[in-house]
């Protein structure tokens, strides 16, 4: 379902384990120093490589035990300046870190080349406490790592995934209430198409399944964004779509809802989607605009889609995403967009320069926070929220020279924050 194009917008650490208190500093319209919570950060304890940085992935598990348990998935420098291994930091409810490193089929820690952009980790945490890690894959055969138990080591079990030998890229994973995951992933290395495509973790029988191919279309490729999943187990994806076989700007920023109960797809007002969903028939949230082109040029400077997150109040999506427009100067602004009626609103969130890094979690005081980096000063990672009529900015990690980011809300109601410092290999978590 197309949907119009009409739509106005609206403009709008401390080292180790020390508390911090907010920053002064604001980059948005109407900055407000007391618009964002303080937020406790500290270093995670384990050296991180200069590789670990995305838009797409999903690097952050929490679990609730006997308190919170956060795990980052997360590239450690390799054996050369042009490898990585990967590994997760699991952080226990007391504040006590310990390392897990992925082995390979010869009990060695794992070890690939670095791809910025393709090769990171993402994590979740199954119901009965496995913990799975799919990593660096660029058009790769199946990179999976789990755990037999909770506890257990981390190890290879590709051989499980179906459509082995298939080129697998930007795999996104989540936990659904049951225990469940679900993963989307681009399959496929072809010149004139790569289809996004969706499986199933099911916990009880231990095994993973096809759902469905969930987007395809000649001349087109699919770039997951973000999945989750509802109380009634209905799974949320995002994604966008650029012209085959690859390029660094896309377009068509769409959603796509699937029910388990009914095997059944739909868009935001639950109408029915034959899946796989095309370009003209994905519930499309940012359509092209004025001079906007389907092109795989990596300097091409028109309007552009790159990387988006997704949230939900309730069973409602709410999505933050950088877009640049020909107004826009060249920069990719900060946009959040919600279903009304047939509709997307699209709001402005931010309209400096950012990185291809963005977060978002829903709160009700709040109304949805939105994270983003910029492009440049000392604390790069802001949040934004909206309690009345215009959004605010403060710094979301003051005194943390963070470039990249990546957000998951615990059962707690609170931000788990992974902040990853390319410039000096270190990561850091943060909780507000």
């Amino acid at each position: 379902m197309r949907r119009p194009t009409a739509r106005a917008y609206a403009a709008s650490a401390a080292a180790l384990a020390a508390l911090l208190t907010p920053g002064q500093a604001a980059q948005a319209a109407g900055p407000d120093p007391a618009a964002a919570a303080a937020t406790v950060t500290e270093k995670v304890p384990y050296t991180m490589d200069s590789s670990n940085q995305a838009a797409w992935w999903t690097p952050v598990a929490t679990y609730k035990g006997r308190g919170q348990y956060t795990y980052f998935a997360f590239n450690e420098p390799g054996s050369t300046a042009a490898t990585h291994r990967p590994a997760i930091a699991r952080r226990d409810p007391d504040g006590v870190w310990s390392r897990l490193p992925l082995l390979d089929t010869s009990g060695q820690q794992a070890e690939f080349p670095d791809d910025n952009g393709h090769n990171q980790p993402s994590v979740a945490r199954d119901g009965s406490g496995r913990l799975h890690v799919f990593t660096s894959m660029h058009a790769n055969p199946w990179r999976y790592f789990r755990t037999e138990a909770p506890g257990g080591d981390v190890t290879d079990h590709a051989a499980e995934l179906p459509d082995q030998g298939e080129a697998i890229t930007y795999p996104i994973v989540t936990t659904a209430p049951n225990g469940d995951l679900y993963l989307a992933a681009r399959v496929g290395a072809g010149a004139d198409r790569r289809p996004g495509r969706l499986y199933r973790w099911d916990n009880a029988a231990a095994r993973w399944s096809v759902i469905a191919t969930f987007a395809d279309a000649l001349n087109r490729s699919v770039y997951p964004d973000d999945l989750t999943v509802d109380a009634a187990g209905r799974v949320h994806l995002l994604y966008e779509w650029a012209k085959a076989p690859a390029t660094a700007f896309r377009h068509q920023l769409s959603y796509l809802r699937y029910d388990p109960s009914t095997g059944t797809f739909a868009d935001s007002t639950g109408a029915a989607v034959t899946t796989p969903a095309t370009p003209a028939t994905s519930d499309v949230i940012q359509d092209l605009t004025a001079g906007e082109e389907w092109s795989i040029d990596n300097a091409y400077p028109g309007p552009a889609v790159q990387s988006a997150k997704l949230t939900l109040d309730g069973s409602a999506p709410k999505v933050a995403y950088r877009y640049r427009s020909a107004d826009s100067a060249g920069n990719f602004r900060v946009h959040y967009a919600y279903p009304s009626g047939s509709d997307w609103i699209r709001q402005t969130v931010y309209d400096g320069p950012t990185t291809a890094a963005l977060g978002i979690t829903w709160d009700e005081t709040d109304a949805g926070r939105v994270y983003y980096v910029t492009g440049s000063g000392t604390d790069r990672v802001f949040a934004a929220t909206r309690p009345g009529s215009t959004w605010t900015s403060q710094s979301a990690a003051p005194g943390v020279s963070a470039d990249r980011l990546a957000v998951r809300r615990d059962s707690d109601g609170n931000d788990v924050l992974y902040l990853p410092d390319t410039a000096h290999n270190s990561l850091y978590y943060g909780l507000r």
